[in-house]
């Protein structure tokens, strides 16, 4: 646990020094024409099971042991996405540490700033497909998912650090809305650090 912390303070302190002058080196054209955004964080794992979040003190708070890789790309230059509000599509990756339940997600990701200040609000919607357990082969302890592919949903609040960082506090959530026999909903707590191209 002491060695995840250290790893979220050089995220840190790489966003705010390094991440500046390994931009400069990096070519102009190419795939940063249309990655927008990379972020990368750690999460509490299982804070809760609800899609929306529910009482704070109700949550599980002692199982820091999620890291977060998000790439969020550039909304295509297309009427139909400025139609649906110019999302960002985006696919990422929650890896859980202690060989639980990771997630692999991929969606299109909302984000509107809140009046003239540094913060922003933002909302996923996409699918995800995980390393956990289906049904009743689950031992004891472990949740049961009823489907391979389930729905993703992220809601989040962040800030501009700079012109190129910044800093998300997300809630994620997986299930599959009651398609399957199980649905054992999963949700993680986490704080991202992006560079912005």
């Amino acid at each position: 646990m002491a060695t995840l912390r250290s790893c979220l303070l050089l995220m840190a302190a790489l966003a705010g020094t390094s991440m500046p002058a390994v931009a400069q080196d990096l070519p102009s054209a190419g795939v940063l024409d249309i990655v927008d955004e990379v972020r990368i964080g750690a999460s509490y794992h299982l804070v809760h099971y609800t899609m929306l979040p529910q009482n704070p003190q109700d949550w599980v708070w002692d199982r820091l042991e999620d890291v977060n890789f998000d790439v969020l790309f550039t909304s295509p230059d297309l009427d139909a996405f400025r139609w649906i509000g110019s999302p960002r599509p985006e696919i990422g990756a929650t890896v859980n540490l202690r060989g639980e339940d990771s997630l692999f997600h991929a969606g299109l990701t909302w984000q509107a700033q809140l009046f003239d200040t540094p913060l922003y609000l933002e909302g996923t919607f996409g699918g995800a497909i995980h390393t956990g357990y289906l049904g009743d082969e689950a031992p004891l302890g472990r949740r049961k998912y009823g489907c391979r592919v389930n729905f993703y949903e992220r809601f989040g609040v962040g800030m501009t650090l700079t012109e190129n960082a910044t800093a998300t506090l997300a809630y994620e959530h997986m299930s599959n809305a009651g398609l399957c026999e199980h649905n054992a909903g999963i949700s993680n707590l986490s704080l991202k650090f992006g560079w912005k191209f």
